[in-house]
């Protein structure tokens, strides 16, 4: 599995459209969509699922609001019942085969976060979906996993958390020796990092992409949160003292630089999973979640930084993370071959 910041062909989104994901907020929620399409499709493809002609139709005259080009768009049938292709979508991989480049699709199981969201059939097969679209082999382990609970710096080591994978809503008959022979198997790794809990407010039971990033092969952002007082800091101080104590696939101390956490956003009583570590890696352009004026700055200062030969770009996700989610947990990316 390559890494985020490698060349992509293009980015894949599921477009939004189940009001019930941003009860209150959803009128919003298209908008977001189009503004993140306008600055990827500057720099590479993006392919988004529709359920047909007429939500096609309804999606272009939002890009055209947004000023988002659709030269670089491309507009795929594939219905889904809800919008977060980071965990439905396909994981793409690639292997060298007598001088050329191949690639292939992996299609775990999806059973929405441990059947928290039913119904989920149409997403679960969205990979497999893709796969004969576009016939490329498409393999499937038959374990669920989702695509935000694993992060890999696509030279052979995988970040994961207990809270996750060890979870027995997700695949009870197995254990970390099974989970992790299923990982090295269908994602080419050979060195699995493991976490501890997520972050408060988050439904998925802990995905690494609200927590820690790889930002190159040796390098790795954490979320910190500095309030002794607040239930993020304990847990996201633990993550930070595994990470000091890991090694990469050829047993060298990762390099680890932390990101600030957003003060606390609540939206009717309910804490959100809001966390800079949420953006997404494209080509030339890094999308930053922002949600606090105080410290976005930090956050995006911290990653142009680390990106110097990209833009990273600020949009604001107060109203999207009332799904539970920001720009990584929306997209998945397609790596050029």
């Amino acid at each position: 599995m390559p890494a985020e910041w490698e060349p992509h062909r293009g980015t894949w989104l599921s477009w939004p459209h189940k009001e019930a994901s941003w009860p209150g907020r959803f009128g919003s929620i298209p908008a977001t969509f189009a503004r993140m399409v306008r600055y990827l499709g500057d720099h590479e493809e993006v392919h988004i699922n529709v359920a047909g002609p007429a939500m096609e139709e309804d999606v272009r005259r939002l890009l055209a609001d947004e000023g988002a080009g659709s030269g670089n768009v491309f507009f795929h049938y594939h219905p889904t019942n809800d919008a977060w292709c980071r965990d439905h979508g396909p994981i793409f991989l690639q292997r060298s085969a007598g001088g050329r480049r191949e690639q292939a699709i992996v299609d775990w199981k999806y059973n929405a976060w441990g059947n928290k969201y039913p119904p989920y059939d149409l997403d679960d097969v969205i990979p497999s979906r893709i796969g004969e679209e576009l016939d490329i082999p498409v393999y499937s382990p038959g374990m669920v996993l989702e695509g935000g609970s694993i992060d890999v710096n696509g030279r052979g080591t995988l970040l994961t958390t207990e809270a996750c994978l060890l979870n027995p809503n997700r695949n009870p008959e197995l254990g970390r020796e099974e989970i992790e022979s299923y990982l090295r198997d269908y994602l080419g790794v050979s060195r699995i990092l493991w976490l501890g809990d997520g972050i408060a407010g988050d439904d998925t039971d802990g995905h690494v992409d609200d927590l820690t990033r790889f930002v190159a092969a040796d390098t790795v952002v954490t979320v910190v949160e500095d309030d002794p007082a607040d239930e993020n800091y304990e847990p996201l101080q633990d993550n930070l003292q595994r990470l000091r104590g890991m090694t990469d696939q050829d047993g060298r101390p990762l390099r680890v630089i932390t990101l600030p956490m957003p003060r606390p956003v609540w939206h009717q009583g309910q804490r959100l999973p809001a966390s800079y570590a949420n953006f997404y890696i494209a080509n030339g352009v890094v999308l930053l979640p922002t949600y606090d004026p105080e410290r976005d700055a930090e956050a995006q200062t911290t990653l142009q930084n680390l990106f110097p030969d990209r833009e990273v770009v600020g949009i604001d996700c107060t109203h999207l993370v009332w799904g539970l989610g920001a720009f990584h947990c929306v997209t998945q990316q397609w790596p050029r071959v």
